[in-house]
């Protein structure tokens, strides 16, 4: 047995998170987690990497042939591919190349302190190669994607020659380009004899390995299951009521670590249309939805304009846009409650804002309702899963009834059913003035009623398209 767990209780802030979990993973197996938002999966991930320890029960490791307890080793070997994994770099105020950060996972550390010997730079070799990461190792890691970052950590738990790599939402953040390439690396590590456990929502995207799914619900192990695909369901957006434009882009290019990450764009958002937003991980659709945000600017040259705002200021930026993606839910990680988090909506802050009034507490309890999250309003973003906590991002976006809504793979980390909740919200706010951005790589993802396509490629629009549309007298009928 690779790590075994028998009668293990985690428990944070009060909440038993995992309780009487058995499970034992062997050398060389798959096994894929599977169960609702909150459920346990995530931290069920860290305990098997030695991130947390258990209160109770008995944790037990057999790495390099020998039988152990502690997790001591086990930190140094294994690691979670996540989002918490890239937050430590995103969240720091000094540079990290790509190179830093794969030749400190070398030695099982986060920072490289040392220069590198002729065996670290050998794996780092190796691994470069196996995950196609040369053209980045000189880039600052936070000026990468979503998609590219997800590669990166990737390559930084492979840089220890781990004996298990541990996947948290994998897929999610990843064009199908990428999934089907990175699958390939996952195949060829397990072929190796590295296990390889996955939590998931998306079980249809694993790559195929012969996988002992298990279900995760309730901080509870509820043996082995076999899965369904991910619900289909969507709703169709209504036309949303408006004349004049919303933004304009002109000669807009965006530069990040001496890279131009977007642009030079010209592109209009005209009131009365939805966008879809695609292309390859790197094309520059998260840095579109930052500079539309108003959290980028364009380079000397070009400009954005926001027609809809009678002053363009970032106060009455925030308060209109409601703006969910990968960085939103990064900042989050602080000691604010998830009613901090919705309520901050209004003045445009992150986690903390002015005492809201009976009618906004209102609106947030009542939201809260509807999304199932009440029982979330009292616990710190700390604590709470990806799931959680990415559903909590969804209702600060909506709660104000933003002008213009931003979902960067935003139902990325939610289940099927809380992803369900938050799309029948939409066409209520869109009949209330909303109009709806949705960046996706999945179909899935993106409601019906979308009007407009916009495709990147290196930063470039390569195709704008207008959606077949019914005529509005048509639709009404």
């Amino acid at each position: 047995m690779l790590v075994d767990l028998k009668n293990v209780t985690v428990r944070a802030g009060g909440c038993d998170l995992l309780s009487g979990v058995t499970l034992g993973v062997h050398p060389g197996e798959a096994v894929r987690l599977w169960g609702p938002n909150g459920g346990g999966k995530t931290t069920l991930l860290r305990l098997l990497a030695g991130e947390v320890a258990p209160v109770a029960g008995e944790r037990t490791y057999r790495l390099g042939g020998e039988l152990q307890t502690s997790a001591v080793q086990a930190r140094r070997q294994l690691s979670v591919v996540g989002p918490d994994a890239e937050a430590f770099y995103l969240t720091r105020d000094w540079a990290q190349t790509v190179r830093d950060v794969l030749l400190a996972a070398f030695e099982g550390d986060v920072l490289k302190l040392w220069d590198a010997t002729p065996q670290a730079a050998a794996r780092l070799s190796e691994v470069v190669a196996l995950t196609d990461l040369s053209a980045l190792l000189d880039r600052d890691f936070r000026t990468l994607s979503h998609g590219q970052r997800r590669r990166v950590v990737l390559a930084r738990a492979l840089m220890p020659r781990p004996p298990a790599l541990l996947l948290d939402e994998f897929t999610d953040g990843l064009s199908a380009g990428a999934r089907a390439e990175l699958g390939g690396v996952l195949a060829a590590v397990h072929a190796s004899g590295v296990a390889v456990i996955l939590a998931t929502h998306r079980p249809e995207e694993a790559p195929p390995l012969p996988w002992r799914t298990v279900q995760v619900a309730g901080g509870r192990v509820r043996g082995e299951v076999a899965t369904s695909p991910a619900s289909s369901r969507t709703v169709d957006l209504p036309r949303p009521p408006g004349t004049d434009d919303l933004i304009r882009l002109q000669d807009a290019e965006v530069w990040r670590n001496g890279v131009r990450a977007l642009g030079p764009l010209n592109w209009t958002w005209a009131a009365g249309q939805h966008w879809l937003v695609t292309g390859e991980n790197g094309s520059g659709k998260s840095t579109l939805a930052r500079v539309i945000a108003g959290e980028l600017h364009p380079a000397l040259g070009g400009s954005v304009r926001r027609p809809y705002l009678r002053r363009d200021l970032l106060t009455e930026r925030r308060r209109t846009v409601g703006l969910v993606g990968a960085e939103v839910g990064i900042r989050q990680r602080r000691e604010w409650t998830g009613r901090d988090v919705i309520g901050s909506a209004w003045t445009g802050t992150e986690g903390f804002s002015p005492a809201l009034s009976a009618a906004e507490h209102a609106q947030v309890e009542a939201l809260a309702a509807q999304l199932h999250l009440t029982d979330l309003l009292e616990r710190p973003a700390t604590g709470l899963s990806q799931g959680q906590l990415r559903r909590l991002l969804l209702a600060r976006a909506v709660v104000h009834a933003p002008t213009v809504l931003i979902l960067d793979e935003g139902l990325d980390f939610v289940d099927p059913e809380a992803r369900a909740h938050f799309l029948d919200l939409l066409p209520a706010l869109v009949h209330g003035g909303t109009h709806v951005m949705v960046i996706a790589h999945r179909e899935s993802d993106a409601p019906g009623g979308l009007t407009h396509h916009l495709h990147l490629r290196d930063g470039k629009a390569q195709t704008v398209t207008r959606l077949t549309l019914p005529e509005p007298e048509a639709a009404a009928q």
